[in-house]
């Protein structure tokens, strides 16, 4: 997956079946069902690939058990199976997980258990295991740290966890061997339309050179997520709002705060919202909020009384209390909600489904869903296109697609932090063997090493310090003070590979840390 590559492809081609805008779950989704069809296929992503919401989630695979609750069946039902895909089609990058709901009144125990033996029910053949009950005794036993006062039983029950930007820069490999043009940090400007007033293109901006594409297409797919209302002002005089930007939160923690190896659900806060405490990639995640924001931010920043509140009901629930400075990372993302159809409708409460809107343009556009929903998005998406533009009638593809690094009937070793490039694994491990140097690690607490720079820049498109750690190795998600010590070493590797100078090396560090800053709280910021 080489950039250069990629932008001679697109300079060739004369007139694209469909040109996808954005490169987060959905649109990548979209590259890769339209060109497993055979469609002729470009993705312009104006920065990197997940950069924002799809980089952004709990990792979780889910049919959503809040849903459930919800009465939302046809949702649950389609986000079970895909779950199922998921964990088929990407088994290298998304695992089984147990989560324990603990119960602290009589009844919690029997609603929640009958509750989730449906939810096993409706995933049917593709189900990860079945829930059962748990005395108080056996829920303390599988999570030691939970706070046993009032304690009066347990819940267990499976459910998928994945690596978001691992599987969004996968998708995007996927869509290249397929035959589609995928690109990052090439920005749409503009859309271009025939006197009918019918799109028939875009402008983009390549932000690394400056230079101006002109691209002619039949369908145009906005999917960018939170930054649809944007698009929608190019293609429209007549502006509404198509989505509303509801901010979610994260805090990041050693994994001592939850010993054991299951996730931890507590399904009701004060807030009435779900919080998740979920092992990943040797931390626990907790997280996660639901706040309405003004404006949609490349870089959103948690709020303090977000913080508070995943601090206090972590504390609440944990016999070893988290605290402000045991806080390892803290990252924000927006989830790109459908404007609610009626005024005062709370975040809570509008829809997860997707949308797909069709404007008199022939502008497709994108709104809603979620990450385990992204193959079927991608689907009705491309389903629709062939509707609108005529386009020839061809199935969809991707139900049985395996995404890349996919390793067929070949269980993962999820103990070496190596799993998460599946078959590509052994190529970084053969890089490190031909140059020992390589092997060097990124920081002496992290397993993370030169070679997998040396990867993402070459194979996985990263062209600075952040694409590095915040999306192939994930250790600015993970611990934002030991990314910003890691920095120098990447910075100085992205230069030696693409040809940069000491004066880039030094704006990509001062850029890096505004932006690794973001990750920690306000007080142990390093100025």
């Amino acid at each position: 997956m080489n950039r250069n590559e990629q932008l001679e492809k697109l300079k060739k081609n004369q007139i694209w079946d469909f040109i996808v805008i954005g490169g987060g779950a959905n649109g990548l989704g979209v590259a890769v069902d339209a060109a497993s069809r055979g469609f002729n296929t470009t993705l312009l992503e104006a920065v990197d690939f997940a950069k924002g919401t799809s980089s952004r989630s709990t990792k979780l695979a889910h049919g959503g058990v809040r849903y459930l609750e919800q009465g939302n069946l046809s949702l649950v039902i389609e986000a079970l199976k895909e779950r199922g895909l998921m964990k088929k089609n990407a088994g290298h990058l998304v695992k089984n997980e147990s989560f324990i709901i603990p119960n602290y009144n009589w009844w919690g125990g029997y609603f929640y258990t009958i509750g989730l033996k449906l939810y096993d029910l409706l995933a049917g053949k593709l189900s990860l295991g079945s829930s059962k009950y748990l005395s108080k005794e056996k829920t303390l036993e599988l999570i030691p740290s939970i706070e046993s006062k009032g304690l009066q039983s347990g819940v267990l029950y499976h459910d998928g966890q994945f690596d978001d930007s691992r599987f969004a820069i996968n998708l995007a490999q996927t869509a290249i061997e397929k035959g589609a043009c995928v690109v990052n940090y090439l920005k749409v400007t503009q859309l271009l339309k025939d006197n009918k007033n019918h799109i028939i293109g875009v402008i983009a901006s390549d932000q690394k050179s400056g230079e101006e594409y002109t691209i002619q297409g039949k369908a145009v797919i906005n999917a960018t997520g939170v930054f649809t209302n944007a698009i929608m002002k190019m293609n429209d005089t007549v502006y509404k709002k198509y989505i509303v930007p509801s901010q979610g939160i994260h805090l990041v923690f050693d994994k001592t705060f939850l010993q054991g190896e299951n996730a931890l659900m507590i399904p009701k806060t004060s807030d009435g919202r779900v919080l998740f405490a979920v092992p990943w990639h040797d931390k626990i995640i907790m997280g996660t909020t639901d706040t309405l924001v003004k404006k949609s931010d490349l870089e959103p920043i948690a709020l303090e009384e977000e913080i508070d509140f995943v601090l206090k009901t972590a504390q609440r629930y944990l016999t070893k209390k988290p605290t402000r400075s045991e806080v390892l990372s803290v990252f924000a993302g927006l989830r790109p909600l459908a404007a609610p159809e009626k005024k005062g409708q709370s975040t809570k409460e509008v829809s997860r489904s997707h949308k797909i809107i069709v404007s008199e343009s022939r502008l497709i556009t994108i709104t809603g869903g979620k990450w385990t929903t992204y193959r079927k998005i991608a689907e009705d998406i491309v389903d629709k296109a062939i509707k609108v533009h005529q386009l020839p009638k061809k199935k969809c593809k991707t139900e049985h697609l395996a995404i890349h690094g996919n390793k067929k009937n070949c269980a993962e070793d999820f103990e070496n932090h190596l799993y998460i490039y599946g078959t590509d694994k052994t190529a970084i491990i053969e890089l490190q063997e031909r140059k020992p140097e390589l092997k060097e690690k990124l920081h002496p607490n992290y397993n993370y090493t030169l070679a997998e720079v040396v990867w993402a820049i070459r194979q996985e498109m990263a062209t600075t310090v952040e694409d590095v750690l915040a999306r192939r190795v994930r250790l600015l998600f993970l611990d934002a003070r030991a990314a910003i010590a890691s920095a120098d070493k990447v910075a100085h590797l992205l230069a030696k590979e693409l040809g940069h100078d000491e004066n880039w090396i030094q704006n990509q560090l001062a850029e890096f840390k505004t932006v690794a800053n973001g990750f920690l709280l306000k007080e142990f910021r390093i100025p």
